[in-house]
């Protein structure tokens, strides 16, 4: 599953993670992505996958 939002775009940050000894090393976080079905612009419907932030504020219809 690639984790790319389908309407926003949204993709992984990366970083570093820092523990207490102040030791550093690089981590990644991943996007909270969703697989649903949205209704496009002409009827039909399609599986996609979106971040839980867009479908929170109604930026796709859901079939």
């Amino acid at each position: 599953m690639s984790r790319v939002c389908s309407v926003c775009n949204k993709t992984q940050l990366s970083g570093n993670k820092v523990s207490h000894s102040n030791r550093k090393y690089r981590k990644s976080w991943g996007v909270n992505v969703q697989k649903v079905r949205v209704v496009k612009e002409n009827g039909a419907t399609e599986s996609v996958y979106v971040c839980t932030k867009c479908l929170k504020s109604g930026k796709v219809s859901r079939a």
